[in-house]
């Protein structure tokens, strides 16, 4: 596998990392956090695996304004996108606060998730490095 292909594949990976780790996640805090923090989990895991889809799309309109920089074109759907994913997070964390507070604490373990994918992804990539000399 190139250099290039490997490369181009790792947002595909950390996807998959935030499916498996948030699959494995909801099936171990159930037995022991109880359904309240496990459907709160699953809801963050859910709203961080929609949203970093969605921030994928984001950058990757900001950079197809980049590159078109002949004709003037408006940014304003693509800041209003990413405004409005946070003001819908805002909203889902009030709604769970006010319903159940361990769901709340479930719903920021579910959003922390693309963080620890991403952290996988690195250690794969310096795994890829040291061991396999790329």
């Amino acid at each position: 596998m190139s250099d290039d292909d490997f490369y181009s594949r790792t947002l595909w990976r950390i996807q998959r990392l935030i499916i498996i780790l948030g699959t494995a996640g909801l099936i171990t805090s159930f037995p022991y956090f109880g359904w309240r923090v496990a459907a709160g989990f699953g809801l963050g895991c859910t709203i961080a695996l929609l949203n970093f889809h969605s921030l994928q799309k984001v950058v990757a309109g900001i950079g197809e304004l980049a590159v078109r920089s002949g004709a003037p074109v408006s940014s304003r759907g693509i800041v209003t996108r990413f405004l409005f994913r946070y003001f819908l997070m805002a909203i889902v964390a009030f709604v769970i606060l006010v319903v159940s507070r361990e769901s709340l604490y479930g719903l920021f373990a579910g959003l922390l998730l693309p963080v620890s994918a991403m952290l996988c992804e690195a250690a794969y990539e310096g795994y890829r490095v040291v061991f396999r000399g790329m």
